[in-house]
């Protein structure tokens, strides 16, 4: 049976809500700490349901086919409500004047997760 740990951020790195609006980037450091897989999901502020979007499931995680993986094997996250090319598979949808928050899950954490040797980026607003 997988035991399923989770951080939750409503907010990016300067304490602002994550608005639909904006572009974001949260980074994943190496080696995430799940045995069995990870994903980070967006949920709308106001409902508390996953988002509705034009996605089938507004998430990356683990087993993403094509999923992009930094040389250095961290992983990057981007959130917004426009895809660049450079964000393929590692993109989440957001809706323009919609709240949200992301759910990083692990399934099965590792050590490094308990004793807070690996942690999760913090959330980075983008200017394009």
């Amino acid at each position: 049976m997988e035991n399923d740990y989770q951080h939750i951020a409503y907010i990016d790195s300067h304490g602002h809500p994550l608005e639909g609006e904006t572009h974001y980037k949260l980074q994943l450091p190496p080696a995430i700490p799940a045995a069995s897989f990870w994903s980070v999901i967006v949920y709308d502020r106001q409902t508390r349901l996953i988002i509705r979007n034009d996605q089938m499931w507004p998430s990356v995680h683990s087993n993403c086919r094509n999923l992009g993986v930094n040389p250095d094997g961290s992983v990057d996250v981007w959130f917004g409500p426009g895809v660049r090319t450079d964000q393929g598979n590692n993109w989440i949808q957001t809706i323009p004047g919609k709240g949200w928050y992301m759910v990083l899950n692990l399934y099965d954490p590792l050590e490094a997760w308990f004793d807070k040797t690996w942690k999760p980026g913090e959330i980075e607003e983008l200017k394009f």
